[in-house]
């Protein structure tokens, strides 16, 4: 939503709605892969174009308040309809800022028509179905927008990255082979593609932080006693495979990102930035469902004035 350096905050709070959601669509285009053949992750930068230092806080801050406004009405009439449904998806390294982004930009939305889900290691139950399984129980009801905090998307990165994890995964041996990941890339794909075809969206995001971000927001959940429970050895250990992981993204980015179903590689360096990128992305997704509030019939209409009327005479 924010055009340029010289974008005021006056002229956002200025914009209709329409066009609101017009520079939404415009700003986030800039991030949205579509068609991912020919993706490259060196393309895509960790840190916004924009210079923006403290003193710019306040306006990122009221200009993501602008966003998530416009996103709460269209999710308002997305609910009213009950036809579509939106999944997000959203996948990073640690401490890339996907709490804070569900947390800030999700901020206005009625909590009746908004769901997260979070994936961690699949259990034991889990691990006796399809990877997609857990996911599947998950999906957003028609109405509602439906966030998930990683995904199906974890087994074709940590678990191609560790790859003993496949191993503990109880599949044949038979099916464990060099394209198994290729062979994941195209059930993923149809996997979305039969959910667009039933009025389910969806849209991936990758919080694109950098190596030294990472490691400053490390530290800091160190010293901050208040955010000691985010941060595990665990975390610290897996650095050792950035570039590994960094590969794995690009391939499944390249391999996964459609048109109907687009990856957004969103700058993270910077995380009041990163949001407003996310709430765009989200109202672009939104706008496409072409959303209007259910037509009521000239019966209906007639009997609510008569039910006003009624109201009014009561004594």
């Amino acid at each position: 939503m924010l055009k340029n350096e010289e974008e005021t905050l006056s002229e956002l709070k200025t914009l209709s709605k329409k066009e609101l959601i017009k520079r939404a669509k415009k700003f986030a285009k800039r991030y949205c892969v579509g068609d991912g053949k020919k993706f490259k992750l060196k393309d895509y930068p960790t840190e916004p174009k924009m210079n923006l230092g403290p003193e710019d806080k306040p306006l990122v801050k009221e200009a993501l308040e602008i966003g998530v406004e416009a996103l709460a009405a269209l999710q308002d009439i997305l609910y009213a309809q009950d036809r579509w449904s939106l999944l997000v998806i959203f996948q990073a390294m640690d401490a890339a800022g996907k709490d804070g982004a569900i947390k800030h930009v999700m901020s206005g939305v009625n909590p009746q028509g908004c769901q997260v889900s979070s994936f961690k290691g699949p259990s034991a139950e889990e691990l006796d179905h399809d990877y997609l399984w857990r996911c599947k129980k998950n999906l957003p009801e028609r109405g509602r927008i439906g966030i998930f905090n990683r995904s199906y998307y974890e087994e074709v990165l940590v678990v191609r990255v560790h790859e003993q994890i496949l191993k503990s995964q109880k599949l044949p041996e038979k099916l464990i082979t060099k394209d198994i990941w290729e062979e994941r890339f195209k059930d993923i794909k149809n996997f979305e593609k039969y959910l667009n075809r039933n009025g389910t969206v969806v849209i991936k995001i990758f919080l694109n932080v950098s190596k030294d971000e990472q490691k400053k927001r490390f530290i800091e959940r160190v010293d901050d006693p208040s955010k000691n429970w985010k941060f595990s050895a665990a975390d610290a250990r897996e650095r050792n495979y950035w570039d590994q992981y960094m590969e794995a993204y690009e391939d499944m980015i390249k391999n996964t990102s459609t048109e109907e179903s687009p990856w957004y590689v969103i700058p993270a360096d910077n995380k009041s930035y990163a949001r407003i990128a996310v709430a765009s992305a989200i109202i672009s997704a939104l706008d496409q469902m072409d959303l209007e509030y259910p037509k009521v019939s000239k019966e209906k209409l007639a009997e609510l004035q008569e039910v006003k009327r009624a109201l009014l005479e009561e004594k």
